[in-house]
C-alpha cells in the first residue's frame, strides 16, 4: 500500500456507514463520475474503475447476510475476493472471523481497504494481485460480493469459486441480479432489499441475493 494511494483514498473518499450496514463505515465518493474519469477508468486505460469508492449492491447484501450470522465465519479463515472497499472482509473480521484476506488487482483498493478496516477497528491482511488462476489458500470460507458484472469476469471468477468449493471451502455470493451469474450452480440463502447509488445503479434500491455455491455439478434446468 502506497502513501499516494492511502492519499488519494482520503482525499476522494469520506467515511460514512455503509446503508445497509451501518455497523460499518467506510471510505466512500460523493459522485460516481466525476471520480471514474480522474481514476481513468475503463474511458481512458487499462485501470480497473474505482469499486472501492462505493458500497455495490452484492457486497451490502453478503456484509448484511455474515453480519447476522457470524456463525458462517467465526473462528474460520476467509476470503474475500475481488474485496472492493473491504467491505465484506470487515464484516467477517468484525464478527470473529480467524483471519481475513481481502484481494484486490487496483493498488487503489487496497489502500482503501487497510484505511476502512483501521476506521472498523479489525484487522484485515489487504493483498494485490490477480489470484483467479489460482487457489484460494487454506481458506475454509470464500465470500464475493458483486463479481459476475460481465461475461469474462464471470467465467474466470466461477472456476475460481468451483476450486475453492471443491477443496472444501465454503463459497457464499451476493449478486444483485447480474447478467452472467450461473444460476444453476448456486444454491439461494437469503434475498435483500438493498439501498444503492442511483447514479450508479438507475435505481435507488436492489433486490439482492446471497447465494451458496454447489461444488458439484449444475442443477438440472426447468
Amino acid at each position: 500500500m502506497s502513501a499516494l494511494s492511502t492519499a488519494f483514498v482520503r482525499l476522494h473518499a469520506r467515511l460514512a456507514p455503509v446503508a445497509f450496514v451501518p455497523e460499518v463505515r467506510l471510505h466512500q465518493a460523493d459522485e460516481p463520475v466525476g471520480l471514474w474519469e480522474l481514476t481513468e477508468g475503463e474511458f481512458r486505460s487499462d485501470r480497473p474503475p474505482p469499486f472501492w469508492a462505493f458500497a455495490w449492491a452484492g457486497g451490502q447484501a453478503l456484509a448484511r447476510h455474515v453480519t447476522d450470522h457470524p456463525q458462517l465465519v467465526a473462528g474460520r479463515r476467509v476470503l474475500d475476493l475481488a474485496s472492493g472497499s473491504g467491505l465484506v472482509a470487515i464484516a467477517a473480521a468484525r464478527v470473529g472471523a480467524a483471519a481475513v484476506r481481502a484481494v484486490e488487482v487496483d493498488d487503489l483498493a487496497v489502500a482503501a481497504v487497510a484505511l476502512n478496516a483501521e476506521a472498523n477497528g479489525v484487522r484485515v491482511d489487504a493483498e494485490l494481485g490477480d489470484i483467479l488462476d489460482g487457489d484460494a489458500g487454506d481458506a475454509e470460507v470464500v465470500l464475493a460480493g458483486d463479481v459476475f458484472y460481465s461475461e469474462a469476469m464471470a467465467n474466470r471468477v466461477l472456476r475460481f469459486l468451483l476450486r475453492a468449493a471443491r477443496s472444501g471451502a465454503s463459497v457464499l455470493v451476493g449478486d444483485p441480479g447480474r447478467a452472467f451469474l450461473p444460476h444453476d450452480r448456486f444454491d439461494e440463502l437469503a434475498r435483500y432489499d438493498v439501498p444503492v447509488s442511483e447514479a450508479l445503479e438507475s435505481v435507488r434500491v436492489k433486490r439482492t441475493t446471497v447465494w451458496r455455491l454447489r461444488a458439484g455439478r449444475p442443477r438440472p434446468s426447468d
